[in-house]
């Protein structure tokens, strides 16, 4: 019967199971009191931390409740007044043009000394003063540097049209003194290339020192060959045209530099 007993035995019914899983049953147990500890812990925490804001809440209300209500027999300073003749809602004085309702009272809640906070804020007025004017020194200093680069800019840009014009006319001086039958120009950079023989090759050499002494710069040539081309031919390089005479000349031809004809 006994032998019977064992085999009936199920290994997967509950009482198998439940007498593997009590081998340390003192775990769960441990596991549940620390669980409960932390919560009353948090609880305090919070019952705590309620208590301390209440207590600041407690006092503000108190003391906006106190300011809002008005004084009476019972203080001293109100009782001294009234002896003296005050009258409650007069303001102070013998008129009573004097002020009405009392000095408001300002509640310092920092640890500093007296004139702290009038320190703290000349010094944070002071900080913003001088960021407006470094903000201001580096805006001028970028306008400043903005001009400078468009400046540099233009005069690129006209010395880049004077030279072309200046090539224009020596190209035109070549050509009109050609027509003239002129084989050597009058001066050697009034022309752009020119066949000169071996003698004006030794007169240009000559003399080319005393160019560039004299004419160093694109604008001075452009000017004088300019005017000799209207003064001999007539000839305005930004007309591109000669005209018949002087008087067709002064009368048809806008100016006599680049800035006319625009």
């Amino acid at each position: 019967m006994a032998a019977r007993q064992e085999q009936d035995d199920d290994y997967m019914s509950d009482a198998f199971v439940n007498l593997q899983q009590d081998v340390k049953p003192g775990l769960a147990m441990v596991r549940r009191v620390k669980e409960e500890m932390l919560k009353k812990e948090r609880a305090l925490e919070m019952i705590l931390e309620n208590k301390q804001k209440s207590k600041k809440e407690e006092e503000k209300e108190r003391r906006e409740t106190m300011l809002q209500s008005s004084l009476g027999s019972e203080n001293k300073g109100f009782a001294l007044l009234q002896k003296m003749g005050y009258k409650e809602g007069r303001g102070l004085g013998k008129s009573g043009n004097g002020i009405v309702e009392p000095i408001p009272l300002q509640i310092k809640t920092g640890r500093g000394g007296i004139g702290h906070e009038t320190a703290e804020k000349r010094k944070a007025e002071e900080t913003t003063e001088h960021r407006e004017r470094m903000s201001q020194v580096k805006k001028r200093a970028e306008e400043f540097a903005l001009n400078e680069y468009r400046l540099h800019v233009r005069q690129k840009k006209d010395q880049l049209q004077m030279e072309g014009d200046l090539r224009k006319s020596q190209l035109a001086c070549q050509q009109l003194d050609t027509q003239k039958g002129i084989g050597v120009p009058q001066e050697t950079w009034f022309w752009l290339s020119a066949s000169i023989d071996d003698n004006a090759k030794e007169e240009e050499e000559e003399s080319s020192e005393w160019d560039y002494k004299t004419f160093h710069t694109t604008e001075e040539k452009l000017l004088i060959l300019t005017s000799y081309l209207r003064r001999k031919y007539f000839y305005c390089v930004w007309c591109a045209i000669s005209y018949q005479d002087e008087e067709d000349l002064s009368d048809n031809c806008p100016g006599e530099c680049a800035a006319d004809h625009c």
